[in-house]
């Protein structure tokens, strides 16, 4: 381990120590309970809300609450459904999914509490232009004097969705499946080239601001959970036998850790609890982002929406890596690790030679681009706060060349990073949220309430 990585890693750990998982399991469990499980009571509607029943185009915002979720999910349905969940089991073990399954549960009313707070204090950049955000919860909600809480938020949302492990991997998948099996050598020459290319690639879109990324988002993310479900559901299906088994040693393995870190059972909740964090962002503050920019003027309907955002990610999408690579069992072959893990279950399980890695291939290009395409947005508006809006285009600049440096990093020194910075957002955000609950709450029985007597149908 290099000195920068060993450094890293150093940071990572001091970040997310038990405050952090207080702060985020904690809360979430208040979030529930103080709703009375609202996330899970109003699913149908929040359904209703997302297919556009209640859409008004006059309303202030950028975006429509589908294009919200598909920009927010854009993000979270990435790398962290594909790579973070083989490092959830690589060192973890497959306990790790457990935990990941719990702090999904708890995100869906974290992300209904964050995302109704940033579309109810909204703010104005400095161009004028009405954002939303952590940052802008903080200033409107609390009050001027909280305003360093929101600075530190947005300097650590300037590294925290950098798109560094999404890069790292892509190049790494384009690797294992066609240029290596070609007879091309690893180097540091072919890494550069592909870090080149994806961050040409990315440039053409981010560089469009919200909108074009959102138009982009809303095509790519459901073909690509599609796509990706339904070459699982083959997979499980191929191996049906191992299905339960591969369960029930997740839920065994929970509680005692034996098949990794040797009975660590608190060291399994951190790694469950990082990588869903990395996977569906609740908490930690990226989310409102996207939200905040909704057309709306009822901050419930964009909570209800948001709050799908980790049972899709999180629930379907990494639970259905972690059991193909539980059913195959890759997992226990060392040596393996990120998506050469993921990539090694598809070719045992389909086929043909290499036709699993070119089926992943293409997930992960659907994957990782569209993370790419949104994780450039979440700095921009936290750079825009600090800077100033006139030059948010400054660090689109910064953010394409981190795509190149991570082309030549290893996984865990980007990993170290990114998890460090995303413990660093989630005090602001979760702090925040939780002083702000009771008007969540209010905000929530007078919805529900005045909807109630006009459309009572609608409401589950």
């Amino acid at each position: 381990m290099s000195q920068v990585e060993s450094i890293l890693k150093q940071f990572s750990t001091l970040a997310w120590g038990t405050h952090l998982l207080v702060l985020l399991l904690g809360g979430g469990l208040f979030f529930m309970l103080y709703s009375r499980f609202l996330p899970f009571r109003h699913f149908g509607h929040a359904i209703d809300v997302l297919r556009g029943k209640y859409d008004d185009p006059n309303d202030p915002g950028e975006i429509s609450h589908f294009e919200a979720l598909s920009s927010a999910l854009a993000a979270t349905v990435g790398m962290g459904n594909v790579t973070g969940v083989a490092v959830a089991i690589t060192v973890g073990g497959p306990g790790a999914l457990f935990w990941m399954w719990v702090s999904a549960f708890l995100g869906m009313a974290t992300k209904f509490f964050t995302c109704t707070l940033a579309i109810m204090y909204r703010g104005k950049d400095s161009a004028g232009q009405v954002q939303g955000g952590p940052m802008y919860v903080i200033e409107e909600g609390l009050g001027k004097k909280w305003k360093p809480l929101a600075i530190f938020f947005c300097v650590a949302g300037l590294l925290g969705p950098l798109p560094m492990v999404n890069a790292n991997q892509l190049g790494q998948v384009i690797k294992d499946v066609v240029l290596l099996p070609m007879g091309m050598q690893e180097s540091f020459g072919l890494n550069l080239t592909l870090g080149l290319l994806v961050a040409a690639l990315v440039a053409v879109v981010i560089f469009g601001g919200i909108k074009r990324i959102a138009r982009v988002a809303s095509r790519m993310v459901p073909a690509m959970v599609a796509i990706y479900v339904v070459s699982v559901v083959y997979i499980l299906f191929a191996n049906a036998s191992q299905i339960l088994p591969s369960l029930s040693l997740v839920v065994t393995d929970a509680f005692t850790a034996t098949s990794m870190l040797g009975g660590a059972v608190g060291s399994i909740i951190v790694v469950g609890a990082q990588r869903a964090a990395f996977s569906n962002e609740a908490g930690i503050g990226t989310a409102p982002m996207a939200h905040g920019a909704a057309k709306t003027k009822e901050p419930v309907r964009e909570g209800l929406v948001a709050m799908l955002g980790p049972a899709i990610d999180t629930l379907v999408v990494c639970t259905m890596t972690a059991l193909a690579i539980l059913v195959t069992d890759v997992w226990k072959v060392t040596g393996m690790e990120g998506i050469t893990l993921t990539v090694d279950a598809f070719n045992i399980a389909f086929p043909g030679d290499q036709f699993g890695g070119y089926l992943l291939l293409l997930c992960v290009a659907f994957f990782s681009l569209s993370s790419l395409f949104t994780l450039s947005y979440y700095g921009t508006k936290s750079f825009s706060y600090l800077a100033g809006a006139h030059r948010a285009r400054w660090f689109n600049y910064f953010y394409v060349t981190t795509i190149v440096i991570a082309s030549v990093s290893t996984l865990q020194a980007v990993i170290y990073l990114v998890d460090g910075m995303y413990a660093l957002m989630a005090i602001p955000t979760m702090i925040s949220a939780l002083l702000l609950a009771p008007k969540v709450r209010a905000a929530a029985k007078d919805y529900f309430s005045r909807l109630h007597q006009e459309t009572p149908k609608k409401v589950v």
